[in-house]
């Protein structure tokens, strides 16, 4: 069994390098017009590219059919991964959480009053499922799609695919785009197992309520997050995830 890196959420912080390299937007001159459209709006010029963000946010998440408040705190770092570690409540009861995915290796660990496991994984599906978050996830990290090697392609007149290598596995991140600017969704195929059977590629992705700005960058601030997104399953049994970010740094 692979060993879980000892690495600690301020520890992945810490780690990632921060950035003198400001965003200009005639660097984008080759891209689609609607690829273009929303890095321009979703990062300000002469922003610092950042390699990492953090984020404090709060809302509800699903479990066992049931909604329940959490706040949380989240590190993400393009080049080594994420952590995300939060609170919940059922019965009365503290359960502590935290999601990870770090130097190639994932797990989800979740324990009553941060003592008795109630739901532990981890293993090669785990790590291949939690690489698919943090690919989706680069859209509260835009500086990432900036990278050169990103190849896009406009699908449509809202509509613009990223397709990249993040984390050593393939990405097509899909982003639909207002006239202005605005990421209204993001999606992709992301390995997972939402029916309780075997692993394999299903849409996933998060719906944007509202947007906003720190540091330079806009981002979702609220979202509705799940699986099967684009179809009636999205909303009756595929989200499970409701965040508000309430605030976030770049480095």
């Amino acid at each position: 069994m692979t060993k879980i890196p000892e690495i600690s959420l301020d520890d992945l912080w810490e780690s990632a390098p921060k950035s003198d390299r400001p965003f200009n937007p005639e660097s984008l001159i080759n891209l689609p017009n609607l690829a273009r459209r929303y890095l321009e709006n979703a990062i300000a010029p002469n922003t610092p590219l950042a390699s990492a963000v953090r984020l404090w946010m709060h809302g509800e998440i699903k479990l066992d059919q049931k909604w329940h408040p959490f706040k949380g705190e989240e590190v993400i770092y393009g080049d080594r991964g994420m952590i995300w570690r939060a609170t919940t409540w059922a019965k009365g009861l503290p359960i502590w959480g935290c999601d990870r995915i770090v130097d190639g290796v994932g797990e989800s660990q979740w324990k009553i009053l941060g003592l008795f496991p109630v739901m532990q994984a981890s293993g090669a599906d785990i790590t291949r499922s939690s690489v698919g978050r943090v690919q989706v996830e680069s859209m509260l990290l835009p500086s990432i799609l900036c990278n050169p090697d990103i190849s896009w392609t406009e699908l449509n007149a809202s509509q613009v695919q990223a397709n990249f290598t993040a984390l050593g596995e393939p990405a097509k991140l899909t982003l639909t785009v207002s006239d202005r600017g605005m990421l209204e969704q993001a999606k992709i195929d992301r390995w997972g197992n939402p029916e309780g059977e075997a692993f394999h590629y299903v849409d996933f992705g998060g719906i944007v309520e509202e947007s906003s700005t720190f540091d330079g960058y806009t981002i979702p601030t609220r979202l509705r997050v799940g699986w099967f997104l684009g179809s009636d399953r999205f909303e009756s049994e595929g989200e499970f995830f409701r965040c508000s970010i309430d605030r976030a740094i770049y480095q």
